[in-house]
């Protein structure tokens, strides 16, 4: 948070403050945010929580307080961040039962980074395994030590079941946001963040915007580093049209010529031909950083064509699948879009050999057949483990099976009896394992390998056999460059191929 302790204050307005909660996944974020929106908002009013980022205000004690839900699936993580870097106020939700977790410690992580003011609410504290004061020793473990134990984070003990604690939780926001004195210039042309956006099929490019400074208006002109227009309609979290927007609000905009990207910080603009000139000069560069990416020619390729419902699903999985270890494959994002997979999509994964990913996106039936006449596969997720999962296996399918070698028994050379050019004919006993007939085999002379050969006939009494057993005499006839002796030690084995995983 940029402090104004040193800025000129006359004309600046106090706004809410903006918060965000952070924690790992069922520690009961989006459950404690559920109870205070039905307790602090009237229920013929409640907006409904977003499916990805939500952001939305309540009023407590006559103050309005903004805040962000932040998906907990470990593969969010920046969209977290993302959370975190807007915020003024974080709050980490702990469960009382089971402690810290590797999300709580990423979101300790952002926290630290960020520097925001932090309320760590243990959740859960109805549980009867609920253990408060082991929760708060190992946040102190990871650097973060509450009054009680003698640090400067305030801890409160909540039940999102019951309600418990939720009030001092909600008084503590409002203190630490009086302490922070968060202002902004109502005169100044708005800025802020674009926190969710998609493509709306009757709509068009629709974006959550949260705003920082000044008041958004309708018929403003805004612009990102991938997006610009003029604010057509503006509605607030409970989808009420609205005419203004000042800093501290989130506001669902319709008027971007395109979708613009999550993260992507807006400002206001004079005119469109100023916006649009700041979209091209971004584009221009973002181009010129593709251009020079390599790949190196030893590496195998999976080109994907991602579809997904909304951006935020884009990045988080993008970052998911970018951050699959694998030294042999590339992976290469032709195309990456928000909207139902169409035709377009079609031809580009074949003329590029791709394979399109969609994710909570309908499948048209008749562009799902032409697909499969076209023999380009699609393949549609509700669930992002399962996405990952689906393309490591692709990644997998393009790497060359690794070769096993199966041992599966050793002979002892007695005697030898005819060769002609590579063919030998030999006796020996079986030490160990088994023979079988058209083994691989590895020839031995005092214990270094000296050749290799191949099994053309096996017999036992004079009779050809399939198999030959430990302890049991065998003839052999071989095929092989190096000429057998007596007292060598023949090791028979057949070679697997193991399909190669990541």
């Amino acid at each position: 948070m940029v402090s104004i302790s040193s800025k000129k204050q006359d004309g600046l307005k106090s706004r809410p403050p903006v918060v965000v909660i952070l924690g790992h996944v069922d520690h009961g974020k989006t459950t404690i945010l559920d109870f205070v929106r039905k307790t602090h908002i009237a229920e013929r009013e409640a907006g409904g929580i977003t499916q990805h980022i939500g952001a939305y205000q309540i009023t407590y004690q006559n103050k309005v307080i903004t805040f962000i839900d932040t998906p907990g699936h470990e593969a969010f993580s920046a969209m977290r961040s993302r959370g975190a870097k807007v915020a003024d106020i974080a709050i980490l939700v702990v469960a009382a039962e089971e402690g810290v977790k590797p999300q709580t410690k990423e979101a300790i992580s952002h926290i630290k980074k960020t520097g925001l003011p932090v309320i760590v609410a243990i959740n859960k504290i109805d549980k009867p395994e609920a253990q408060p004061e082991k929760v708060k020793q190992q946040l102190a473990e990871n650097g973060l030590l509450v009054e009680s134990l003698g640090g400067e984070v305030p801890c409160v003990n909540v039940s999102a079941k019951t309600g418990q604690g939720i009030d001092d939780l909600l008084e503590l926001i409002n203190l630490i946001a009086e302490m922070e004195e968060l202002k902004y210039n109502p005169s100044a042309p708005a800025q802020g963040v674009v926190i969710e956006s998609y493509l709306d099929n009757r709509r068009g490019p629709t974006a959550t915007l949260l705003v920082r400074d000044g008041v958004l208006r309708i018929n403003e002109i805004i612009g990102t580093a991938s997006a610009f227009g003029r604010v057509r309609t503006m509605e607030d979290f409970q989808s009420k049209p609205i005419q203004e927007a000042p800093a501290g609000t989130p506001v669902v905009v319709i008027g971007f010529n395109q979708v613009p990207q999550v993260g992507e910080k807006f400002s206001v603009f004079a005119s469109l031909e100023e916006a649009m000139a700041k979209v091209e000069r971004k584009s221009r560069k973002r181009k010129e950083e593709k251009e020079v990416l390599m790949i190196d020619e030893d590496k195998k390729v999976l080109n994907l064509i991602l579809k997904a419902d909304v951006l935020g699903s884009i990045e988080a999985i993008r970052e998911a699948l970018q951050s699959i270890p694998s030294e042999e494959v590339v992976l290469r994002f032709l195309k990456t879009e928000v909207g139902e997979i169409n035709e377009s999509d079609l031809k580009l994964a074949e003329s590029a050999q791709a394979k399109i990913i969609g994710f909570r996106v309908r499948l048209n039936p008749a562009l799902k057949e032409l697909a499969q006449r076209k023999k380009i596969k699609i393949l549609t997720f509700e669930v992002i483990y399962e996405l990952i999962q689906k393309v490591r296996e692709l990644m997998a399918d393009l790497l060359e099976p690794e070769i096993v070698k199966v041992v599966l028994g050793q002979v002892k050379i007695l005697a030898t009896f005819y060769r002609q050019k590579q063919r030998q004919i030999v006796g020996g006993r079986v030490l160990k394992g088994r023979v079988q007939k058209h083994s691989l085999i590895d020839i031995y002379r005092e214990e270094e390998k000296i050749g290799q050969a191949r099994l053309i006939q096996l017999q036992r009494n004079k009779k050809d056999v399939e198999e030959v057993g430990q302890g049991q005499e065998c003839g052999l006839m071989v095929e092989s460059e190096t000429i057998i002796e007596k007292g060598d030690i023949l090791e028979f084995y057949r070679e697997e191929r193991k399909k190669k995983t990541i």
